[in-house]
């Protein structure tokens, strides 16, 4: 297959021709001169690969440089995006080839992790990925987002009244990053954000607004400064019955304390003419779902969220904290990157012991096996492995040492990457 398929990095020359492979794959339409101007503000053309078939391009894979947020610290890490294969060339391998070589190119980065969300959920595990964080979709309808009242009045905050305005999210950057700059280190699967992603994530090309509005802006804060903020955008609509049925979809909400959070949703929640509230991408412990006086009216759908891929298992596990000390061998199965299988001796102490994990090569029993997606699944702290273990996909062969490895490796609170990439 390599061969036939030769695999390279792309050219500045050549983006236009590598877009309109994923474009193809993914049954979208033409991406235009914008949309492409747009991906270049991100784009790292040396991490980028294509297949190609004689002169014909027909895969595709690239990488983004990421610091994320992990329990306790942050790891570098490849952010694996632009996957996608021609539908003519499917079930030959090249995604494979691409897979394998990309890996490789991220462990010799010095990055100990890969990062991604899938397509489909099917495809990744087999390449050593394990779902590390789940996310919701709320849905809440007119009259049903009424919090509860100890929510709605922001009890033990410690703050001052919280205010509230609206501004076009271009004239807010600064006031958006303070409050993000101030979330990352306490939320892991959270991407560090420098000029080039917030000027692509305040970009409001006509293509990003499905039949909506431009993407608007609300601001809560004091005279401390910014607290929170909500991206989101709105759509009119009106019933046969002349009832309004209007809709707001809210791409990205962070807040920094209990109220704020109650202060945005309580204005979100209670627009004029709005139907119909949509939150996607929420993380699994939203605080949302505590403060509405019925939770239910909240419709919370749980699908993935962020896939992880440990290219260096040792540096991985050094990397984080943990919430428990332990002293465990694992034994990790890695068919695509040998460097990371064999035993390992993870010794973590607890978070008021000081000092940090190590974690290295060792001869002794393996207490706990699993696969590295597994080890991906769980890095982040919100899959637990026991539950793993009851799915068949950890072993435990000393009694307790999973438990000990579970309690240790869970995170508090739950694993959440806001932006898709």
């Amino acid at each position: 297959m390599t061969e036939r398929y030769s695999l390279r990095p792309v050219t500045p020359d050549e983006f236009d021709a590598y877009c309109e492979v994923p474009g193809q794959a993914f049954n979208d339409a033409e991406m235009t001169d914008e949309a492409i101007a747009l991906e270049r503000l991100v784009f790292e053309f040396d991490r980028s690969l294509a297949a190609f078939d004689g002169d014909a391009m027909v895969g595709t894979t690239a990488a983004y440089s990421f610091q994320l947020t992990v329990p306790g610290g942050i790891a570098g890490a490849g952010g694996v995006t632009f996957v996608s294969v021609l539908p003519s060339h499917r079930r030959r391998g090249i995604l494979s080839a691409m897979m394998r070589h990309q890996l490789a190119d991220i462990a010799a980065r010095g990055e100990a992790v890969a990062a991604l969300f899938a397509s489909e959920s099917g495809i990744y595990g087999r390449y050593g990925y394990g779902c590390a964080s789940g996310q919701l979709r709320l849905t809440i309808r007119r009259g049903e987002g009424a919090l509860s009242p100890a929510a709605a009045g922001g009890a033990g905050t410690g703050h001052g009244p919280v205010r509230l305005r609206t501004a076009p999210p271009g004239e807010l950057r600064a006031e958006l990053a303070k409050v993000y700059d101030a979330a990352l280190p306490h939320r892991p699967g959270m991407m560090a954000r420098d000029e080039r992603w917030w000027q692509a994530i305040l970009a409001d090309p006509e293509f990003h607004r499905r039949g909506m509005s431009p993407q608007k802006c609300l601001l809560a804060g004091d005279d401390s400064g910014p607290r929170g903020y909500a991206l989101y955008r709105t759509k009119p609509g009106w019933a046969e019955d002349g009832l309004p049925s209007g809709s707001l979809s809210v791409r990205e909400l962070i807040a920094a304390d209990a109220a704020a959070t109650a202060a945005l949703w309580t204005d979100l929640l209670t627009r004029d003419l709005i139907g119909e509230v949509v939150a996607g991408q929420r993380p699994v412990d939203d605080p949302l779902l505590d403060m509405l006086a019925d939770r239910r009216r909240a419709r919370a759908y749980l699908t993935d969220g962020l896939w992880i891929r440990l290219t260096d298992v040792g540096a991985a596990l050094r990397r984080r904290r943990y919430s428990c000390a332990a002293d465990v061998v694992i034994e990790v199965t890695d068919e695509l990157l040998p460097a990371n299988a064999g035993r390992w001796r993870l010794r973590c102490p607890g978070p008021a012991d000081g000092g940090t994990a190590s974690c290295e090569r060792t001869t002794a029993a393996a207490e706990v096996v699993l696969p590295v997606a597994a080890l991906g699944a769980g890095y982040l702290g919100g899959a637990r492995l026991g539950a793993l273990a009851a799915a068949g996909l950890v072993t435990e062969r000393k009694q307790g040492t999973l438990a000990r490895l579970s309690a240790a490796m869970y995170s508090d609170p739950a694993p959440w990457c806001p932006s898709m990439f």
